[in-house]
């Protein structure tokens, strides 16, 4: 027998929480904040796994705190032996409070001998876990190897478990191989969290906690989508700095979540400083908005009402779907995060298809949230040629994106604006992925007054000293945003001439202006007779 599988005293059961202890203002004492256990669920998945004999299976999770305390209690229940291995330790058992051995097996460190010793200590039961291992999968020797030790597994009572923050499983792989998802904390295990919390600050004068559920649920809202560690990390900095925990700092946690967002990559976390008030006319969309507003909320659940899934504007350019999108942020009171298509593209094979499912992830992951696809049409206008131009990327990473907009049960709002109608396949605009497609005219006479209003009481003008039913009617043609430029053009005209701006010089302004409605006539008409029947008018 190895020397592996001789085993020793595990050190999994009791012992203090594993959190650091926050540092006390003013020098005073502050017991630790404790962790909060896994979700019952995914325990009993996969402990269910593991007694299932199930040979090799891969958990996807930053947080490997949490899952080897959920894999120590599975171990511990099913009587097995819970082993690690990284590559800088390599084989040895778990201590859950003691962290690694100082020294694993000798020359374990190699992943190829590691997996021969799994082999030899297999013969008793145990759960072994390889930390960060999916660098080596693209080894053939590492492959073939796991394979092989697939096949002993299925007659044994030890499991091999992948752990890792990337999914990758090689073709070879893929009928030994079950992948499991470990979630991030849910609303319970935040819950379980504060009530450790609150208990840790019992009696100490220098931090306060205020545990009243209308602050229990604005900050259980706000550290949706964050690590345990991150919510640890986070609450921890907030006593440090302030001393308290309440309501006022809920916005520092949407800090955190805007760090999280950013070092995501693909995603942009937008603050909208655009008010619905800053929309010029589009009534219809509007009303539309408006009847929304509140489907998010559980009572709309219980009324029996589903939730929106999405909108695609598509219109002409300049004419306010931009704008719309970040309103709608604002008006329904919702973080918005944008979808940058330009970097969902990867040079590396495989990286466009894991950033897109990386973004779906982490907006279902601080949901309810609103996600915009800014111009998507740019982003797949190469689709009909992607089997001979990329190899198929971007039919896959549309593929991934169509599949999420249907299935999608996480309440994310989908906002996607396109110009060009003509390169969007009609797989997207099939009923059911969105549940509306507004398109978003050129402002009529009585929305272009409402937007030369908007723009000059914006830069403090008052609106009622223009005519502005004059100035509409001379900006026929135009955009929302020829009709912003006209407005600014006439402010740099009466600053460089030292006088406040005038009616005369926003007519000069436009006169000045050569719309888009002229340039791109032909295209204008043709985007319209298309829309007409196929659309919902937004004005």
């Amino acid at each position: 027998m190895s020397e592996i599988s001789r085993g020793g005293e595990r050190a999994g059961a009791g012992g203090p929480g594993s959190s650091a202890p926050i540092e006390p203002p003013a020098g005073s004492p502050v017991a630790p904040v404790g962790a909060a256990a896994p979700s019952p669920k995914i325990r009993a998945e996969l402990e269910t796994l593991v007694r299932a004999r199930y040979p090799l299976l891969q958990i996807v999770s930053w947080e490997e705190e949490r899952v080897m305390e959920c894999l120590d209690g599975i171990a511990t229940a099913l009587g097995k032996h819970l082993w690690q291995w990284s590559i800088n330790s390599g084989l040895c058992t778990y201590r859950r409070f003691g962290g690694m051995q100082q020294e694993g097996q000798k020359g374990t460190r190699d992943p190829l001998v590691a997996l021969r010793e799994i082999s030899t200590a297999a013969a008793e039961p145990g759960i072994f876990v390889l930390k960060d291992f999916h660098p080596f999968l693209g080894e053939a020797s590492v492959v073939r190897a796991l394979r092989d030790l697939a096949a002993q597994l299925r007659t044994s009572y030890a499991t091999v478990i992948l752990l890792g923050p990337t999914l990758r499983v090689p073709a070879e792989l893929e009928k030994d191989l079950t992948v499991v998802d470990f979630p991030l904390p849910d609303r319970d295990d935040l819950a379980a969290f504060f009530d450790q919390l609150a208990k840790d600050l019992q009696g100490n004068p220098e931090l306060h906690f205020d545990n009243t559920d209308e602050t229990r649920q604005r900050l259980l809202e706000a550290a949706i989508g964050l690590t345990m560690n991150e919510v640890e990390n986070v609450f921890a900095k907030i006593l440090v700095r302030r001393g308290r925990l309440t309501v006022q700092e809920v916005p520092d946690v949407y800090q955190e979540k805007r760090q999280i967002i950013r070092k995501s990559g693909v995603l942009q976390y937008i603050e909208p400083s655009e008010s619905i008030e800053m929309v010029g006319g589009l009534a219809g969309l509007k009303e539309w908005l408006r009847k929304r507003r509140r489907a998010f909320h559980p009572k709309a659940r219980q009324f029996g009402v589903p939730v929106p899934k999405g909108v695609l504007f598509l219109g002409v350019q300049g004419c306010g779907k931009s704008l719309a999108a970040k309103a709608v942020s604002r008006y329904w009171q919702m973080p918005l995060l944008r979808l940058d298509m330009g970097e969902l593209f990867g040079s590396l094979v495989g990286k466009s298809e894991e950033n897109a499912r990386r973004a779906v992830t982490i907006a279902e992951s601080i949901a309810p949230v609103i996600l915009w696809i800014d111009e998507i049409d740019k982003g797949f206008s190469g689709l009909a040629s992607s089997s001979f131009s990329d190899s198929g990327t971007t039919a896959r990473v549309f593929g991934t994106l169509l599949t999420w907009l249907q299935e999608k049960t996480a309440p994310v709002f989908v906002i996607a604006t396109a110009n060009d109608v003509k390169v969007l396949p009609p797989e997207l605009l099939r009923q059911g992925r969105f549940d509306e497609i507004f398109f978003v005219d050129l402002p009529s006479p009585a929305e272009r007054r409402e937007i030369f209003g908007i723009h000059l009481k914006l830069r403090r003008r008052r609106p009622d000293r223009f005519d502005l039913e004059e100035l509409a009617r001379r900006a026929e043609g135009f955009s929302g945003a020829e009709i912003e430029q006209a407005v600014i053009s006439a402010l740099f005209d009466a600053f460089d001439e030292g006088r406040d701006v005038g009616q005369e010089a926003l007519l000069r302004a436009i006169a000045a202006t050569r719309p888009l409605s002229v340039l791109m006539s032909d295209e204008i008409a043709e985007r319209r007779n298309w829309a007409r029947g196929r659309t919902r008018p937004a004005s």
